[in-house]
């Protein structure tokens, strides 16, 4: 079941609008457990978020190694140059300005330095603020909470395993309460476990392309070596068995090569395998004289 409460917007039309619930938000946490990609893990939380009870505007921030400091409009608050929170996702539905994008990432709020206005608090701090009295201090742009009937804030840090990934901030046209909040605390730790498998399987697929490049290295280097070690010579019987081997080699026989010990069978076998339509394929060598009778 829905709470419902009323409240006025500022063209003065009363609108209803659902309680956050646990379900809701488990609706949301499972959407975004099945994505992989980072990116579509934050995309899925904002977005699921952003079309729930009346939450106007749903944010992730994580933090980062600073990188536009000598640019950015907080460096005069920020302590600190080194990292920040820097805004990934966001999503939201603005009703004075239907044109806006607030998908935008951006803008003026695109960095907070930790510890400064309400994300940087909940950053630094590692716990949860809520605000539900839009004329209080802390708020940075009354002008726009004012224009959108803003009317509460709800902020929850991304912890996993004791280490803060960044803030998950909603703004909402109606209070929020401290069940609400703590369902949000629930939604937040299942979503900071999902942005750490998307790094993690970020690292897992960038290690996978460095080990293939590696491996069609070594490979070319192997083909190398063993190119100056081939048959080498201009006799006209060695050049009749070069060109028996590259014949045979563009089939699908089976070749019988023919020699007293030592004469080069091995090397002629390796020559046909390397020039074959199996030669990105490993040659398997058996040791006949080791198969019993």
């Amino acid at each position: 079941m829905f709470t419902e409460i009323s409240l006025r917007t500022a063209a003065g039309r009363a609108q209803i609008h659902p309680i956050m619930d646990p379900e809701a938000l488990q609706t949301v946490a499972l959407t975004v457990a099945g994505e992989r990609s980072t990116d579509a893990v934050l995309k899925r939380i904002v977005d699921g978020l952003a079309g729930r009870s009346g939450i106007a505007l749903a944010r992730v921030w994580l933090l980062r190694p600073g990188d536009i400091c000598e640019t950015c409009v907080m460096r005069p608050q920020c302590p600190d140059q080194t990292r920040c929170l820097h805004l990934v996702a966001s999503a939201g539905s603005p009703h004075a300005s239907p044109g806006e994008d607030w998908s935008r990432i951006d803008g003026d709020f695109r960095r907070f330095p930790l510890g400064v206005f309400k994300v940087g608090r909940v950053g630094a701090e590692g716990s949860a603020l809520l605000m539900n009295d839009p004329m209080a201090e802390g708020w940075v742009r009354l002008d726009w909470v004012q224009r959108e009937a803003i009317r509460s804030f709800g902020g929850q840090p991304l912890i996993f395993r004791g280490e803060t990934l960044g803030v998950l901030g909603v703004f909402r046209r109606a209070p929020i309460t401290n069940d609400e909040l703590r369902w949000l605390r629930t939604f937040a730790d299942h979503a900071a476990v999902a942005i750490a498998n998307g790094h993690a399987f970020a690292e897992i697929e960038h290690l996978r392309q460095q080990l293939e490049a590696e491996n069609a290295y070594l490979r070319e280097e192997v083909d190398t070596a063993h190119a100056f070690s081939r048959i080498v010579g201009k006799s006209p019987r060695l050049t009749k068995v070069l060109s028996q081997l590259e014949l045979v080699a563009r089939t699908d026989a089976t070749v019988l090569i023919l020699g007293e010990s030592g004469t080069g069978k091995e090397l002629a076998a390796r020559e046909i395998h390397a020039r074959s339509r199996r030669a990105s394929r490993p040659l398997i060598e058996v040791n006949c004289s080791a198969v019993p009778r």
